[in-house]
């Protein structure tokens, strides 16, 4: 029996290895070495552990499976098929093709089972780290006694590169502090990288170093022997308060003859001839994308399988639904990604004030308001809670003492931050916020981007804004850092200008917005606007609009600002109507919603024949002439900033009323008096 087992498993071993070699082979592109050498343990994971259906790729109580090490896409798509998932073979024979389901990297979104788009090292681990935080929030939120609705594992399998990037560290170092023992990563310990040995640059104790992060830590010295790998997941499932590590060595381009353990294994093909020896070394037949039917119908059982464990889980969730009706109906609004009715009923209303306050401070005010009523909204800062102001009153810390608490204390770790809020969003259910100071969204660009890419609802709370920073000095003063978010696709990039935007800025980020969203908030204090005189702050959502114009004839000239330049630009508007000059003030806090009105409201918000523009904003002025057009002008900064008083920079560089009004003159070829 023994006999026979092992050798079905290892056809099925040879197979996985084959289909993904012939993948990259056939796209005469990718990274053959991974998967071959890593099959075993995928195989291991995959068909005796992972809880799934290939049948339902969205059933919620699914086990997460991440691929970190992206690169080897091809040992994915190759279990996706085998286990009867939709993705059939001929989307295997266009790997990497244009159009087809199997692009070079993971794709979340785009392949049925992908739970994550990967490739950039390091962040798949740590996107999992947040999928593991979402499993024990809602655990601690939904289950009760003889109900555990929320029951599943994160697993991840690993590389050399994911663990040498230092998100992996932030990521690792948080996770064995919360103690969340259903994360087990598999390490796929080959000791090849691109260059050459791993030995060439990462020489470090790797287990040492997760134990001392407060992992449980395995080794595996032989990467084919499936019992120890089995005997090593489950000795991890059954660590309850420590996330787990396997080290697994396992050897690049395993049964290549020539290009195992070398680094051409890794990202390029085998070649026909080596392909031809690799075959004769496993004993496979020499046809590509070759399926044995013993293989096929081994893993074709995932399905019937699956199927079992989702009716046995929804049986129980009825039950529960009949004992717990508003937690079910709760718990199905979360998964369908719907905020509850009402959730936005509390949100405040600001009266005017010239004194006013820092769009930071009344963006803590209507978080608070919100999250009264929205409780999968949960979040945390790097370190900087008291000033960013995000902590949820009242809602406690998340932690191995209570995984019920919705603050986290992500600690000074912005890159790693950034991914776990991704993998939270990714989990379904939760919409996650996390902020720092503007000027450290540069650590977090490439989850930003990550989150961007995949559509993913987080919300990021930037503060701290501009040279508004003062006396801490250009190392914290953002200049830059808006043009840089508003570079990336699919980020919607929210500058309010006084309380009263701040909290429409939080009602379209989460009801409105389809993707992440950034808030760019202030330190100052700003004044709030007197929406009785002026357009209600209802006009954010659609990114810009006509906030005040001189009565009784159309605009000589308008004046474009975004968040603590918008009271500038009123203080303007006034001294131009003085001079007999009629301004209007535009307030555009997000380009991104501006651009995604129709043409015609654009038109008439900024009609294409009034030239005479100036656009305020104290950050760089790349972008602006857009909108400024060729003869605006623009009242920027194109420098980095310098330690002073807040009011004395804001002069030095420009940003006052009466540089706004010279510059509105000029651009009607009017001579400022004096």
């Amino acid at each position: 029996m023994n006999q026979e087992k092992n050798k079905i498993e290892k056809l099925c071993i040879n197979n996985l290895r084959m289909l993904a070699a012939d993948m990259v082979e056939k796209a005469r592109s990718g990274h053959p070495g991974m998967p071959m050498g890593a099959a075993a343990m995928a195989f291991v994971l995959w068909t005796r552990f992972l809880k799934h259906s290939p049948a339902n790729p969205a059933w919620p109580n699914r086990d997460r499976f991440v691929l970190s090490a992206g690169h080897g896409s091809s040992l994915l798509y190759a279990l996706l098929h085998l286990t009867g998932y939709d993705l059939p073979l001929e989307e295997l024979e266009n790997f990497r093709q244009r159009g087809s389901r199997t692009p070079g990297h993971p794709e979340f979104g785009h392949t049925p089972g992908v739970e994550v788009t990967t490739g950039p090292l390091g962040q798949g681990i740590a996107n999992a780290v947040g999928m593991a935080i979402a499993e024990r929030y809602q655990a601690s939120f939904f289950n009760r006694p003889l109900y555990d609705i929320v029951d599943h594992y994160t697993y991840v399998i690993a590389g050399d590169g994911d663990l040498m990037e230092g998100v992996s560290h932030e990521a690792a170092s948080l996770a064995g502090h919360l103690k969340l023992g259903r994360l087990i990563c598999l390490y796929d310990d080959n000791r090849i990288s691109i260059e050459g040995s791993t030995g060439m640059a990462f020489t470090e104790d790797r287990a040492g170093r997760f134990a001392a992060y407060k992992w449980h830590v395995q080794r595996v010295d032989d990467g084919n022997d499936t019992e120890s790998l089995a005997a090593a997941i489950r000795a991890a499932q059954a660590e309850k308060e420590k996330p787990s590590l396997i080290l697994v060595r396992t050897h690049i381009g395993y049964g290549s003859p020539n290009k195992q353990d070398t680094p051409s294994a890794h990202g390029e093909p085998l070649g026909a001839e080596e392909m031809k020896l690799t075959r004769e070394a496993l004993g496979w037949p020499q046809e590509p994308f070759y399926v044995d039917r013993q293989v096929r119908d081994y893993f074709s059982r995932a399905v019937e399988k699956g199927k079992s464990l989702e009716e046995k889980w929804q049986n129980l969730f009825n039950s529960y639904a009949a004992s717990f009706p508003e937690l079910a109906g709760l718990y199905r609004q979360w998964m369908k990604g719907q905020p509850a009715a009402g959730w936005d009923k509390d949100i405040p209303s600001f009266p005017a004030d010239e004194k006013g306050m820092a769009t930071r401070a009344a963006s803590g005010t209507a978080l608070n308001a919100i999250a009264a009523g929205l409780p999968n909204l949960i979040g945390g800062s790097a370190d900087l809670a008291p000033s960013t102001k995000t902590i949820i009153k009242g809602g406690g810390d998340f932690g191995p003492d209570s995984y019920s608490g919705r603050n986290l204390r992500f600690g000074v770790r912005e890159h790693g931050m950034g991914s776990i809020l991704n993998g939270m969003a990714l989990a379904g259910g939760l919409i996650p916020y996390g902020a720092t100071f503007l000027v450290f969204s540069d650590y977090m660009r490439p989850s930003l981007r990550m989150a961007a890419m995949m559509g993913l609802k987080v919300i990021y709370v930037f503060t701290h804004d501009s040279i508004g920073v003062g006396e801490d000095g250009p190392t914290h003063q953002p200049i830059e850092q808006l043009a840089a978010l508003r570079a990336i696709p699919g980020l919607t990039v929210i500058r309010p200008a006084d309380a009263n935007e701040t909290a429409e800025a939080w009602r379209c980020a989460i009801g409105q917005v389809k993707g992440p969203a950034a808030l760019i908030l202030t330190r100052q204090n700003l004044p709030t606007l007197d929406r009785q005189k002026l357009a209600p702050a209802e006009g954010l959502s659609r990114g810009a609009y006509i906030l005040y114009e001189t009565e009784g004839r159309g605009p000589d000239v308008i004046l474009l600002a975004t968040g603590s330049e918008v009271h500038l630009a009123m203080g303007a508007a006034n001294k131009l109507q003085k001079s007999g000059i009629a301004a209007r003030v535009v307030s555009m806090p997000s380009w991104e919603l501006f651009e995604a009105q129709p043409i015609e409201y654009r038109n008439a918000v900024l009609p294409p024949h009034i030239t005479a523009r100036v656009a305020v904003e104290a950050g760089i002025t790349l972008g602006w002439r857009h909108y400024a057009g060729e003869r605006g002008r623009i009242i920027g900064i194109d420098r980095f900033g310098a330690s002073a008083p807040a009011g004395a920079l804001f002069k030095e560089f420009g940003f006052t009323v009466e540089n706004i009004v010279a510059n509105a003159m000029q651009t009607l070829d009017i001579t400022p008096c004096g």
